[in-house]
């Protein structure tokens, strides 16, 4: 598997005229090495050349469970606290005769520390981002199976926490059993911090806090999800404590119907500005554009968000095995907001969906 990512790696890196990359700590780390150590101020990356040469910078106090994990299938050069990093990388330079080269980075690399490279030795740092986006957009057959276990967890947990509700809790009530329902239910750990928004606090489509007490009435946004084996789920779920208005119900249904048509139209070969626009122009149309103020999706594998971004004038075609979200919302301000998302991935042109709660009304 990390010899099918290097190839990839290297035919995007000659694509894009990039003689490295520099991949810092962080789930590209971990996608090319399986290596997932702390993002402390010690420097650690590993450095793919297009020739296939590789090696890895690593301080002494990760080296023990840095050899394990490779196991001698990557060079390791590694450096003392006392000394610091930039020897071990002028060692692995001179022996790779990097020089006058051009590196792609990755986007979990302190700028401090490529400054201080960029003091020593003469190459120059471009942004690599798009590329190792690139390379982990298109999901295999097994990431795509811990994708929808991760799914099927928290559809588990959604039909669970909608028993839970009720007036006179704390939101932080709700989101402290969905994390306990996550742990009882296999997942490794969250994907994201949980949202638990409730009455007008879910006009606030990411709302940080969770201190409100729920009300009879009132509409709660519930966006979760966890990982499993690596891979992440997310979906969002609006939930009606008591009987909803006249305006909530046709709002919840414009919602509904622009996820459906989105989900419905995306496929191998169309644009995922077109998604975007399918859901846009639903509720656009309806007279609420204004108050739909997110894209309609992201991308999601190993990351909660990464590529593909489902958003306006997005040109990048939807190809097999990508995964993304789509969460059309309406939010508005001080009243109230609703957002339903699901996770979709493209296998065998088609969309495919990968969460199964209900999605009509529920009324608690």
């Amino acid at each position: 598997m990390l010899d099918k990512r290097l190839d990839k790696a290297i035919h995007l890196m000659t694509e894009k005229n990039l003689d490295a990359l520099l991949i810092g700590p962080g789930s590209d780390l971990k996608y090319f090495t399986g290596l997932n150590p702390s993002t402390d101020e010690r420097f650690k990356a590993l450095f793919i050349l297009k020739n296939g040469d590789k090696f890895y910078i690593c301080p002494e106090l990760y080296l023990e469970e840095t050899e394990e994990i490779l196991n001698n299938s990557i060079e390791i050069f590694c450096w003392s606290d006392g000394e610091g990093f930039i020897n071990a990388i002028k060692d692995a330079c001179a022996k790779y005769n990097i020089k006058n080269i051009k590196i792609g980075i990755n986007d979990t690399l302190r700028a401090v520390d490529i400054l201080e490279i960029n003091s020593f030795i003469d190459t120059n740092f471009v942004l690599g981002t798009e590329v190792m986006e690139n390379i982990r957009m298109i999901k295999t057959k097994d990431e795509i199976k811990h994708l929808k276990e991760a799914a099927n967890i928290a559809d588990r947990v959604f039909s669970d926490i909608v028993k839970f509700i009720r007036p006179g809790i704390m939101e932080r009530d709700i989101k402290n059993k969905i994390e306990e329902l996550f742990m009882e239910k296999g997942a490794e750990e969250l994907s994201f911090d949980t949202i638990v928004a409730s009455g007008p606090n879910s006009s606030k489509p990411h709302y940080n806090d969770d201190s409100r007490i729920i009300e009879k009435n009132d509409i709660i946004i519930l966006d979760f999800g966890c990982k499993y084996n690596g891979y992440c789920s997310d979906m969002s779920r609006t939930v009606f404590v008591g009987t909803p208005t006249e305006e909530q119900r046709k709002i919840y249904n414009i919602v509904l119907h622009a996820n459906m048509e989105a989900e419905k139209f995306a496929k191998k070969g169309v644009t995922a500005g077109d998604v975007d626009k399918t859901a846009r122009d639903i509720i656009d149309d309806a007279g609420y554009g204004k108050y739909f103020i997110n894209r309609t999706g992201h991308g999601i594998g190993m990351d909660v968000h990464e590529g593909p971004y489902i958003k306006e004038k997005n040109a990048l075609q939807l190809d097999n095995g990508m995964s993304f979200s789509i969460e059309p919302g309406i939010y508005l301000p001080g009243k109230y907001g609703m957002r339903v998302e699901d996770i979709v991935v493209i296998e065998d042109g088609k969309s495919t969906i990968l969460n199964n709660s209900p999605k009509d009304m529920t009324i608690l």
